[in-house]
């Protein structure tokens, strides 16, 4: 499956990060060892995995993407290319399905938990992660699920509580970025107590926001910023940039 084909009709995951299966992981599972493979098969990563096929198949989807299997990050081309272009395939996906593990209730979360407040102000910690704020606004359609896999809402009937959470418009989260007019400085105020595990992401993740591109220089740091600012002023006229 190729995310930039327009034909091809597919699902697409969104998930925080754990103990994943990688793309080399999954490309050899059946040529490794049975203790091994075995291994593979206990992560939390593995059954992320196998859940997420078994919702596009009930919803009739023959093709998933999921980030963790399906990028061979040992290329730094590929990955570049992936982080270019990730907006767009979560953009062209038919319904992305975003998995909050750390949800136990069968209905969507109304109100903060205190046990969670110091990751992600009390909500879900998806809501927390920067990668999750463009894969929340890209897709037409969003389904949540709990850690169990049980359905608990979709984008667009809990957009007024989802606006809550996140501070997106529920405009935008209903019918995309050109529904409202929106400045630089309200996009880059979504992600700004959202956190990432490298600190070049926390720029890496707003290009697709931004409709820009730029290369991946992982160890750069905090010059990754500099680089997204510099290429959103090239693109626009916007001056609550320098607010940031």
């Amino acid at each position: 499956m190729e995310p930039d084909d327009e034909v091809t009709r597919y699902a697409i995951l969104s998930h925080r990060w754990g103990d994943e299966v990688d793309y080399k992981e999954m490309t050899r599972l059946m040529k490794m060892e049975e203790r091994k493979r075995n291994d593979v098969r206990q992560r939390a990563g593995y059954q992320k995995i196998i859940e997420s096929c078994k919702q596009a198949k009930r919803d009739g989807y023959e093709w998933l993407w999921i980030d963790t299997c399906c990028i061979d990050k040992r290329s730094s081309s590929k990955l570049s290319e992936a982080i270019n272009s990730m907006y767009r395939w979560y953009q062209n996906a038919q319904v992305c399905y975003a998995y909050l593990d750390d949800v136990d209730e069968t209905v969507f979360p109304t109100k903060q938990a205190d046990s969670k407040v110091a990751k992600s102000d009390g909500w879900p910690v998806w809501f927390g992660r920067g990668w999750t704020l463009q894969e929340l606004i890209a897709p037409k359609e969003v389904k949540f699920f709990n850690k169990d896999w049980v359905h608990i809402g979709n984008k667009r009937r809990l957009a007024p509580k989802l606006e809550n959470i996140t501070g997106i418009p529920r405009e935008v989260l209903s019918d995309g970025l050109g529904a409202v007019r929106l400045s630089v400085a309200q996009i880059m105020s979504w992600a700004a107590n959202r956190e990432t595990t490298r600190m070049e992401d926390r720029a890496y993740s707003l290009m697709g926001l931004f409709g820009v591109n730029m290369p991946m220089l992982y160890g750069e740091g905090k010059k990754a910023f500099q680089r997204l600012q510099l290429e959103i002023i090239r693109t626009s006229t916007d001056h609550s940039i320098f607010a940031w």
